[in-house]
């Protein structure tokens, strides 16, 4: 046990210690980055520093195999330089034995990524990408489902406009019973409008079945209605805007995942896209796991043996080709050419089976 203790303590120093690496360098990177797209938007260097500190905890969580990638190899590399595992293995530890303090530890950051780290990462990412449409347009566009309907904010310099529906196409571009409430740049609803169907075109919705109330100081709305059969209402608005609007099912606690997913299917959205990636977040300690075995296995050498530069890249190259794969596998189930449980489940599935058979072929075999 006191062993077991000493490798998990180890390993976990050296994952925290390289992770704070990351951290720091890719916030520098997305600083400059951040800077050279706002600075000639006039926005200030503390603004730019805020949208930099809520981008980069989504990078370094979907690094997350590669940081356990390189601190495996960092601990078994110092282990083998320092003899200790000679010294483990002359007790009688096997190579699976001596690694059940690190299995411990990746497991458990597993774990804590996915029920800590994923809401957290969730709302930095939301947070960052109205922060950034609002310095880049002046304006942001906001999609939300609720048990009311569907919810849309469509905004610029001339002002915002609330969109709700009650249910719409698979493709989010047809709506229908459809209501918009404009608002003044810095006043309040200036516009009421109610349509039968909108669908959204290159720049405006094209409404049908429409009633007009006009909202302004001193008027009567219904005296003053006008109800029209077709109607143009501009739009900044896209198809592919409002998909990832709804379609990034990173930008939601997996807490809150499943309730979503439910919602989106009962307002005629496809949810499959939030079904794989809840899967495939439910999965990822598993592959984390994997990714620990895979490096250990061409890592746990003694270093007079040699070789160790193309073991580090042999660990290095198969942890990139298996996570390759799990992305691969990721597409296919999001596009229905594979099941759900299937493209989720089996990429770190079949992982630790390799990296157990190369650990019994290459340490114990």
């Amino acid at each position: 046990m006191i062993l077991h203790m000493y490798f998990a303590r180890k390993f976990t120093y050296t994952f925290l210690g390289i992770t704070g690496v990351f951290f720091l360098l890719m916030l520098l990177i997305d600083l400059v980055e951040q800077i050279s797209r706002f600075s000639a938007e006039g926005v200030a260097l503390r603004d730019i520093v805020e949208l930099t500190l809520l981008n980069t905890p989504e990078g370094l969580y979907n690094i997350l195999p590669l940081v356990m990638i390189l601190a495996t190899i960092t601990l078994f590399l110092g282990l083998a330089r320092s003899s200790e595992l000679v010294v483990t293995r002359a007790s009688g530890r096997s190579a699976l034995r001596a690694l059940l303090g690190p299995l411990v530890v990746a497991a458990i950051i597993g774990g804590l990524a996915v029920a800590m780290a994923n809401p957290i990462v969730a709302a930095t990412s939301k947070r960052y990408h109205e922060l950034y449409e609002t310095y880049r347009s002046g304006g942001n566009d906001v999609f939300s489902i609720s048990s009311e309907g569907l919810w849309l904010r469509q905004g610029d310099k001339e002002g915002q406009t609330v969109i709700r529906a009650a249910r719409a196409d698979p493709e989010g571009t047809s709506f229908y019973d459809v209501t918009f409430l404009s608002y003044a740049p810095k006043g309040g609803p200036v516009r009421r409008i109610q349509a039968d169907t909108a669908v959204l075109t290159r720049g405006a919705w094209a409404l049908t079945g429409v009633k007009v109330w006009p909202l302004g100081a001193g008027l009567n709305p219904e005296a003053e209605a006008a109800i029209h059969d077709t109607m143009e209402l501009p739009s900044s608005l896209t198809q592919d805007r409002i998909r990832d609007s709804f379609g990034l099912p990173n930008s939601i606690p997996i807490w809150d995942l499943p309730g979503y997913i439910r919602q989106l299917e009962e307002a005629g959205f496809s949810a499959r896209r939030h079904s794989v990636w809840l899967q495939m977040e439910l999965a990822r300690p598993l592959f984390l796991v994997a990714m620990l075995l895979i490096s250990s296995a061409f890592t746990m050498r003694h270093t007079r043996f040699g070789r160790t530069g193309i073991s580090v890249l042999a660990a290095i190259m198969l942890g990139f080709g298996l996570y390759y794969i799990r992305n691969f596998a990721q597409i296919l189930g999001e596009n229905g050419q594979i099941p759900i449980m299937l493209a989720a489940w089996a990429p770190p599935v079949a992982s630790v089976l390799l990296a157990v058979g190369l650990l019994l072929h290459m340490e114990d075999g």
